[in-house]
């Protein structure tokens, strides 16, 4: 460990740069080739929320690599350094890290990775947040100011009715979308996902429908990880929400993520559509009962509910679809590629995202797979870069490395082929009513077909060697 910086206070004006480091390997960023996927970059909201916790008397600047990297030796030197990094961006968080504490600048590091991975981000950084750094960032800054920074500080779960509005003004262009949050956390519990580990709760009302008034862009993105909450009391915490923004009329068209259980409720659907929903992305994850047992996901089926019939209900509400796939289960065989197009063709989806299923660390899958030395990807911290969700990282039961890559392909052959694309956009302009919807069908169809190529080469460049 290094000596403990002189005390800030001595140096006149504060300067805090807070920074959202890029994965090259993450096709979505990647606008040079794909100029469609400008659509599909979001805000660093959870540091824009900790730039709108930070004292007056420092200066905050937020940057984003997903807009492009800075020369940040030409740049002012900064006092602290804050980087959030999930586990893809890992590496490019410690290299950040390294070159920042070269030039004797203190960093301090939190988000999803340095929590569940908190002495392996101490080997590299001075600092480490976990948790959720809400009500602890003001003592953080404290103790950087009086050159007592400490090795470790547990934020833990935040008091959502102290989380202060994010500061929207520090990235005000290279957007299409703004971006809110409403909760944290999701109900379910998901053997693959790092969400429940991590976070949950909800925000007072008026203070959400305010701060969506105050984001510049008229679309926006609700980040929440399920908005709607599975409960009877989290759906009518959701209803009332979208009472207040119906009646705020701030006219933001915006979606988010929400579990199947939305298409249940008449009301909801009405009270979501007026409030400016234009759409919603839910978690089909698996085109079969067996692979939704063995990801602890069978809510989706729960009481016999027609998955087809409950897209169809959102649809009458003039919203879209869009639905989440794992590909990589224990289940799946060669063959399940078309399985999940065929799936999302029958459900009638808007759009198909479909992820490798990724062990993350802190979720019971990483735990089952270690343990099985199933990791193909284990060259720890090195190899965190791999984990974009949109590499195997694993060794599946039943398919190979390479047939695991095939089987991507055909899903995105299958789903995103010319003519299917035109007739889900002409379907969306029709469900709609509206161009919006048609033109979001269109630019998110067309990112991630022309992403097929990207990623192919992606694949083949940066294969993990062991594979």
């Amino acid at each position: 460990m290094r000596d403990q910086p002189a005390p800030l206070a001595r140096r006149g004006t504060l300067r805090v740069l807070l920074i959202n480091p890029v994965n090259e390997l993450v096709s979505i960023t990647n606008t040079e080739e794909n100029a469609w996927n400008a659509g599909r970059r979001w805000k660093p909201l959870g540091l824009l929320v900790l730039a709108g916790r930070t004292p007056a008397e420092w200066e905050v600047e937020v940057i984003d690599e997903n807009l492009g990297v800075p020369d940040y030796g030409s740049r002012p030197r900064p006092d602290l350094v804050g980087i959030s990094a999930f586990t893809s961006q890992a590496n490019a968080a410690y290299a950040l890290a390294a070159s920042f504490r070269a030039r004797g600048v203190p960093v301090v590091m939190g988000g999803v990775h340095a929590t569940m991975c908190t002495e392996e981000a101490l080997a590299h950084v001075d600092c480490v947040v976990t948790g959720e750094a809400d009500d602890v960032w003001e003592t953080v800054l404290a103790d950087a100011r009086r050159g007592a920074l400490q090795r470790l500080y547990r934020g833990g779960y935040a008091d959502m009715n102290r989380v202060r509005p994010a500061r929207h003004d520090l990235l005000p262009g290279g957007y299409i979308f703004g971006s809110l949050q409403v909760s944290r956390g999701c109900p379910l519990d998901c053997s693959f996902c790092s969400v429940t580990a991590f976070s949950g709760r909800r925000r007072p009302i008026p203070e959400v429908v305010e701060e969506l008034g105050q984001i510049r862009e008229p679309l926006v993105l609700i980040v929440d990880d399920n908005l709607i909450g599975t409960s009877k009391r989290q759906i009518e915490y959701a209803k009332e929400l979208f009472r207040a923004m119906a009646r705020a009329r701030h006219g933001k068209a915006w979606m988010g993520q929400v579990t199947i259980n939305f298409a249940d409720d008449e009301e909801l659907l009405e009270l979501a559509f007026k409030a400016g929903c234009f759409g919603v992305l839910i978690g089909f994850e698996s085109p079969t009962v067996a692979g939704l047992g063995e990801l602890e996901k069978t809510f989706n089926v729960r009481h016999g509910r027609d998955l087809r019939e409950s897209v169809r209900r959102i649809h009458r509400h003039h919203m879209l679809v869009a639905g989440s796939f794992a590909l990589g289960l224990d289940v799946d065989r060669v063959g399940i590629g078309r399985e999940i197009a065929a799936a999302g063709h029958h459900y009638g989806l808007d759009v198909v995202n479909t992820l490798f299923l990724t062990p993350l660390p802190g979720t019971r899958l990483f735990t089952k797979l270690q343990a099985e030395g199933r990791l193909v990807a284990d060259n720890f911290p090195a190899d965190w870069r791999y984990y974009t969700l949109t590499y195997p990282v694993s060794r599946y039961r039943h398919l190979a490395w390479g047939e695991a890559v095939r089987e991507m392909h055909e899903v995105n052959c299958g789903f995103y082929n010319f003519p299917r694309i035109v007739q889900r956009v002409s379907r969306a302009l029709f469900r709609t009513g509206s161009p919006l919807g048609a033109l979001i069908s269109l630019t998110t169809n067309l990112s991630y077909r022309f992403n097929r190529s990207i990623d192919a080469s992606a694949l083949a460049a940066a294969r993990p060697p062991s594979a």
